[in-house]
């Protein structure tokens, strides 16, 4: 039976729809299929571990990722691709001379983390790229100077003495296991704070009251979730879930914080010009800095500029800080014998018991060296990222194209066999002056290097040497057998269950 002259009429455009929708899905198919083989084209000089055809290379990595990846520095020692699924690879590399060759350069970072963190806190050193980034450097590299730094070796005392004070009643009976990480974060952000606005907030006491501080944790949190979560990388889902509502929430109370703060310190600053006898802070914060900054190059670093670098020095300098410090006790817990003698160390310099002053750290040779090499040992941040903005070559030869993302990874390059002898053994004495000179200078890269090598590792050194001074001197520490952490690959390398060392008050 023929159908009717009604039917051909509506199944017609039905037809003509599907023909176009079979097109279009053909035609993604080819742009897959092709970027595919351009992939393996680009990367067959490479050798990589199986892979499977849908899933790459995320099943061998589901668990114990660390110490897989050290399996594969054994077996690839330079570098490997890692699929991510059947058309997305991104290039590990851990060769101080292919390190060497990447950090040489200007690319820009990677964006799959970045596009998340820019609408929460502006596009700063973190983040910029180009020329723009380049003025920012110049601009702000002063206020990291050593006679800029050196008065905030005296607020590091204060806030690591606030914590220690916290611990000791802890401690009033007994022996207590803690999770230091948890106070370590509180007192590393006591020390922004204060090193940035002049601003005390009692957050080591009150927690998370204060709105700015409570928005910062939460953020943090909200961040690492949607990095690790597939669908939330689609800005339409991610907006309308209630973690894209609290994170605009949160955007917000960071946003009035930092503002308020920046309008109060301008109009105390008019006030005080306006004044002949005028009230001088004892130190200058980052942001007397930076709107000095701004004061002389108006026209290239504007108030949205400012705003920007401010939350850049406040979420880089956090958490990763915090991480050093925890991962640096945990390795002295661990090796009783060095912590000791950077007891003995710091009991010589400061002789009588007088307070811990920036002179003080210069001759706190020994324990640079651990600090040091914990930092080798669990790099805070375990690697960096970048897209190639043009081909690049390394010394063997061997070449990759633009586009490409390429992932430094600082923990394959810190336990490399093929560079470190015996990595898993914590070995102070790598550091020392002889050692160091004879190694090649990208073997140990946990601030990065080059052009983007990170502007506020001097103040973090200082950090690290004022905390683990002021617990070294009232407090032995030692590994929790029952609670041992558990490493887990986040922006920050972090402990899945805290960092939990057992304190003992010295007498």
């Amino acid at each position: 039976m023929e159908s009717s002259w009604l039917e051909t009429r509506w199944a017609r455009p039905f037809y003509l729809a599907f023909v176009f929708c079979l097109a279009l899905v053909m035609l993604q198919a080819i742009k897959l299929y092709l970027r595919r083989q351009r992939l393996l084209r680009d990367l067959r000089r490479f050798p990589a571990p199986p892979t499977h055809w849908l899933f790459g290379h995320q099943k061998f990595f589901q668990e114990n990722e660390m110490e897989k990846f050290e399996e594969l520095v054994k077996k690839y020692p330079r570098a490997f691709p890692r699929w991510v699924g059947p058309f997305q690879a991104v290039f590990y590399i851990y060769d101080p001379d292919y390190a060497k060759t990447f950090l040489s350069r200007t690319d820009p970072k990677s964006q799959c983390l970045h596009r998340f963190l820019i609408p929460c806190v502006g596009k700063g050193l973190t983040s910029l790229d180009g020329p723009k980034w380049f003025q920012h450097r110049c601009l702000l590299t002063p206020g990291f100077h050593f006679n800029i730094l050196k008065p905030y070796s005296e607020v590091m005392v204060h806030s690591a003495n606030t914590m220690l004070e916290k611990w000791e009643k802890l401690c009033i009976t007994q022996d207590t296991s803690v999770d230091v990480f948890e106070h370590i974060n509180l007192m590393v952000l006591d020390i922004l704070m204060k090193c940035a606005f002049s601003k005390e907030t009692n957050c080591q006491i009150n927690g998370t009251n204060d709105p700015y501080v409570k928005a910062t944790f939460e953020l943090g949190k909200i961040i690492f979730y949607r990095l690790y979560s597939f669908w939330y990388h689609y800005e339409l889902i991610f907006n309308f879930s209630p973690a894209g509502s609290h994170l605009h929430e949160l955007s917000q109370v960071l946003h009035q914080y930092i503002e308020k703060i920046i309008q109060d310190r301008k109009k105390s600053l008019k006030d005080e010009r306006n004044q002949d006898n005028t009230h001088k802070r004892k130190y200058q914060d980052f942001l007397d800095i930076f709107l000095s900054a701004q004061a002389e190059n108006g026209d290239i670093f504007s108030d949205t500029d400012l705003w920007a670098e401010i939350n850049a020095f406040m979420s880089a300098g956090h958490e990763s800080t915090a991480g050093a410090v925890s991962w640096l006790l945990y390795c002295l817990a661990l090796y009783p014998e060095h912590q000791q003698r950077c007891r003995q160390e710091i009991q010589g310099i400061l002789g009588n018991g007088s307070s811990i002053t920036w002179d003080h750290l210069a001759e706190m040779s020994y324990t640079t060296m651990c600090i040091k090499e914990a930092l080798r040992m669990i790099p805070p941040v375990p690697s960096i990222s970048r897209e190639l903005s043009k081909p690049i070559t390394f010394p063997d030869g061997r070449s990759l194209p633009a586009g490409m993302t390429v992932v430094l990874s600082i923990w394959g390059l810190h336990h490399n066999p093929a560079i470190w002898e015996n990595p898993k053994v914590f070995d102070p004495l790598r550091f020392s002056q002889e050692n160091s000179e004879q190694r090649h200078s990208y073997t140990f890269l946990p601030f990065s290097a080059g052009p983007r090598n990170c502007i506020g590792q001097q103040f973090a050194m200082i950090e690290l040497k004022v905390a683990v001074a002021s617990i070294l001197l009232r407090f032995k520490v030692t590994p929790d057998p029952t609670r041992p952490p558990i490493l887990s690959p986040q922006i920050v390398l972090k402990s899945k269950n805290g960092v939990h060392l057992c304190l003992k008050k010295l007498s």
